[in-house]
């Protein structure tokens, strides 16, 4: 299990990494916002998703069209896995932007293989 110091280091890169990704999407239906750890995706269909780091369990959660999602980091894999589903975060996310929005967009700028993601655990 992580420390708290790996957990925050670790969750901030990738709330960060995110919101880098969304801005890019550059799309217009979407505004996004990360403010104290916490992600807000605003639709212009007035839908809101939520992601967030979730300190004290140690997981990123995420809320989104009526479903919630509690995301370990996986050292294996170096990604945020849902233990219910085993769904990768970047990849979940992904998917429901793309019923959301253009979906060759959401294709070309939400690749979790592109979030830059290798992070040193020091012990």
């Amino acid at each position: 299990m992580l420390n708290e110091e790996q957990y925050l280091a670790l969750a901030q890169k990738e709330l960060t990494q995110l919101i880098v990704a969304l801005d890019n999407l550059g799309a217009d239906d979407l505004d996004c916002e990360l403010e104290n750890d916490i992600v807000t995706l605003e639709f212009s269909d007035d839908t809101t998703y939520i992601i967030n780091s979730h300190r004290a369990a140690r997981q990123i959660w995420m809320a989104a069209e009526r479903t919630a999602w509690h995301f370990d980091w996986n050292t294996e894999s170096s990604s945020w896995i849902a233990k219910k589903s085993n769904e990768e975060l970047w990849e979940t996310l992904r998917r429901l932007l793309s019923k959301k929005l253009d979906a060759e967009s959401v294709e070309k700028t939400l690749r979790p293989e592109d979030r830059g993601t290798s992070f040193s655990l020091g012990r």
